[in-house]
């Protein structure tokens, strides 16, 4: 799609970038504004679960985070105000007007009007006196009216309850409504999203417990940590205690989040609503509204206005966000229906534009004088995240998460893919099912099982934390040299067969630092024998030739992993009896499967499992980065697993990653040597000594 002028040539350097960027989203926008103002309906004919005019609510009110901060910081010339914002204010008085022929519509039940309500809410808060001052005593009423309808209805116990806090602080700040008639109202709703609370500043997205865990953008730039600020910034005279306990929290959440954004500005995406795309670093955009000082490693404005600024920087180089007419369209790096929820309707994407949030500070505030800084120094290979269940990994060639544990119980489509999934990548993202057969369920990052021959796949969705402990420990001559960070998990996948899976994932080791690996064992322990087919996948790459679009030749051998005449890098893929690897201008993704040797050294033989290394090719836009993949598979069948039987299967994933500020250092890699160069796996009790040959291995142990 052509690029968006003002935003895709857009060096997100200064304040004046930020708001030509802005800008350049209006005005994309305005074209399809409605002539009163109030809705906002881009010609798009996909349809969500609620009704066509909350939908074209979205796209009013989602344009406020910008439109509100625009007024807040008065940068706009008479032009642009006249133009975008303007239209805005005239559209709030006539949106709630019951006579009005754009009237929104009363509230019901759990209505898509209270996730919007929040956004307004967050303008009158923002620009009081253009918003709501300025209007007519009659528009006043009714501006008041309609979000007072928001107290009184039912509310899913979610992040929700925010856009009621917020919408009853606009009416007791802005409105004139007496804090007494909704303080109890706005308490109660804050103390039950105390019981979200993690711990380590984060939040679940609703009760954490064994019907539900969910931890992702939600609980921080999407929704509650951005809320937070939100509050600590507006309601400082109203809740101080609470405001100050906000701030401490996004301080302490700060100093883990900032590891799921790579040097390049990428985030990793992981979990739903990845449509928002740039709402990534609201948090960080939040949190210089709000004037947090953050603590070290972020206790520098440089730094944390870098983390906000590359990302948009990030962005503005994938012109396929947009569709031919410069409005954002549904999808992560390319329109994508796939991948979207039944809530997401042409305009719900405009939910980005929280991230302009630190517009609303004055360019010659610290925030934008600092110099921008890179992310923090000392970056840790694996850095286990508790809260969320995840262990952050920057290995230098490639920046991804391992995850184990969290689940959405509710029907969200692909939520197997986006909670589900042994590893995410802020390079190689993580791809979506397109229907059942294995290549329509494009399982990367996970194990697909079948019980039927191959005809229907299972792969992890309501996934336990195992109640076996797991160390990993990486030797060299039976000493002891790293403890590394593992994650343990134990899955059913089906109902009506005890068959149980459990994995152990173990993230990479200074020996192996571009490899992970997933240890995983199935056990039989119910009365029917069962024969199983197993998919153990890899990272999905770019799967086309970087010349035309051409498909990927085949190496000979590992020897013949290596760059062309005509090329800077290796193009092509290998299957071998013990592993898949793709190498394509996106970098390399790999599986081996990985010979046991417990520390008596003995080998595993493995008679039960016949295994190889396999080239999925899934359907056309399965993945969230690219159009066509490739997944590097181990294809393994069991023999008939009788009551009692286990096998243990070993693998190991090898991802490096060729992002535009590192191709000189992808290519000079020898990627025939990182290949051939795969972990040494041992497994054996804590209390074993010994063994082996004395070289390098990681000892995998089971605690009972």
């Amino acid at each position: 799609m052509p690029p968006l002028v003002g935003f895709s040539d857009n060096p997100f350097r200064t304040h004046e970038d930020f708001k030509l960027g802005a800008i350049a989203l209006l005005r994309a926008i305005k074209p399809y504004q409605s002539p009163g103002g109030a809705r906002v309906k881009l010609p798009l004919a996909t349809g969500t679960h609620f009704d066509d005019v909350a939908a074209q609510l979205e796209g009013f009110a989602r344009a406020l985070w910008a439109v509100g901060t625009l007024l807040h910081s008065r940068i706009t010339t008479e032009v642009e105000y006249n133009e975008l914002v303007r239209p805005y204010i005239e559209g709030l008085a006539n949106g709630t007007d019951p006579e009005h022929a754009e009237y929104w519509g009363p509230v019901v039940l759990r209505d898509q009007r209270m996730v919007e309500m929040e956004i307004i809410s967050y303008a009158l808060l923002a620009a009081p006196d253009a918003m709501f001052h300025s209007q007519s005593d009659t528009a006043k009423r009714n501006i008041t009216e309609w979000l007072k309808t928001i107290n009184g209805k039912d509310f899913p116990i979610t992040n929700w309850l925010w856009f009621r806090v917020m919408t009853n602080l606009a009416l007791v700040k802005v409105c004139g409504i007496l804090y007494e008639q909704v303080g109890d109202a706005m308490k109660e709703d804050l103390d039950l999203m105390e019981r979200f609370y993690l711990g380590q500043g984060w939040a679940a997205d609703g009760m954490w417990n064994e019907e539900g865990k969910q931890a992702d953008y939600y609980s921080g730039s999407f929704a509650i940590q951005f809320s937070q600020l939100m509050y600590a910034k507006m309601a400082q005279d109203l809740d101080p205690e609470r405001c100050t306990r906000f701030r401490e929290r996004a301080k302490e959440f700060a100093t883990t989040f900032w590891r799921y954004f790579d040097s390049n500005g990428a985030a990793i995406p992981f979990g739903r609503s990845l449509t928002y795309r740039f709402a990534f670093a609201g948090f960080w955009s939040a949190a210089a509204f709000a004037e947090v000082e953050l603590p070290s490693p972020l206790n520098d404005l440089g730094v944390v206005k870098g983390l906000l600024l590359r990302h948009f920087r990030w962005w503005s180089n994938k012109h396929d966000i947009f569709n031919v007419d410069g409005c954002l369209n549904i999808g992560f790096a390319y329109q994508n229906y796939y991948m979207c929820e039944d809530y997401n309707s042409p305009q719900s994407v405009y939910w980005a534009l929280k991230s302009f949030l630190a517009l609303g500070l004055p360019s010659n505030q610290p925030f934008w004088t600092a110099e921008e800084k890179p992310l923090p120094g000392g970056n840790a290979l694996a850095s286990p995240i508790d809260a969320p269940m995840h262990i952050v990994c920057n290995t230098g060639n490639h920046h991804f998460l391992l995850s184990s544990g969290q689940f959405c119980p509710w029907p969200l489509k692909a939520t197997e893919a986006k909670y589900g999934k042994f590893a995410y990548s802020s390079h190689f993202g993580f791809s979506v099912p397109t229907g059942p057969l294995l290549q329509q369920m494009a399982p990367d990052n996970t194990i697909a099982i079948s019980k039927d021959g191959g005809d229907t796949w299972r792969v992890p969705w309501k996934v336990k934390h195992n109640e076996q402990r797991a160390v990993a420990l990486f030797k060299g001559r039976d000493e002891t040299v790293e403890s590394l960070q593992v994650l343990s998990s134990h899955w059913k996948p089906w109902r009506d067969l005890e068959v149980e899976v459990r994995t152990i994932l173990v993230a990479p080791c200074s020996r192996w630092p571009d490899w992970y690996v997933r240890f995983t064992s199935i056990g039989n322990p119910g009365l029917s024998p069962v024969t199983l087919n197993l998919s153990q996948g890899g990272f999905a790459i770019q799967g086309r030739g970087s010349k035309k679009g051409e498909i990927l030749p085949t190496f000979a051998e590992s020897a013949t992993i290596k760059a062309t005449e005509s090329s800077s890098f290796a193009e092509g893929i290998l299957e071998t009896v013990d592993g898949a690897l793709i190498c394509s201008d996106a970098g390399a993704s790999g599986v081996r499967s990985v010979i046991l040797r417990s520390l008596t050294g003995e080998q595993d033989s493995a008679e039960n499992v016949t295994s190889s290394g396999h080239v999925l090719k899934p359907d056309a836009n399965t993945n969230l980065m690219w159009q066509r993949t490739l997944i590097p598979t181990i294809r393994s069948k069991t023999r008939v697993l009788n009551t009692g039987d286990s096998i243990h299967l070993i693998s190991a994933v090898l991802a490096v990653a060729r992002t535009s500020d590192k191709i000189a250092q992808y290519d000079a890699l020898d990627l025939q040597k990182m290949w051939e160069d795969v972990p040494v796996i041992r497994a054996g009790k804590l209390s074993a000594k010994g063994g082996g040959d004395g070289g390098e291995y990681i000892n995998v142990q089971i605690l009972s």
